[in-house]
């Protein structure tokens, strides 16, 4: 697969991305399943590992400013 930014060649890794949920909370999901752009580090979430993180964000703590949450499929 290409990556739509610069062309190049997408690469699946696995890393860790922060998510706003709300105004004052951001949650860290590590070890996050994506494609990764080789040259510009663009990267793509696959719609059933997005369905996932939805699920996830959907339970974390509503008072927690941090919270950093291991992926798992």
């Amino acid at each position: 697969m290409r990556c739509t930014i610069c062309g190049g060649e997408l690469k699946a890794t696995r890393t860790d991305l922060p998510f706003k949920v709300r105004e004052t909370s951001i949650v860290v999901l590590k070890n996050l399943p994506v494609l990764q752009c080789e040259n510009c580090s663009e990267y793509l979430i696959d719609d059933a590992v997005l369905r996932r993180v939805d699920e996830t964000l959907a339970t974390v703590d509503s008072e927690a400013e941090l919270e950093i949450i291991s992926y798992a499929a």
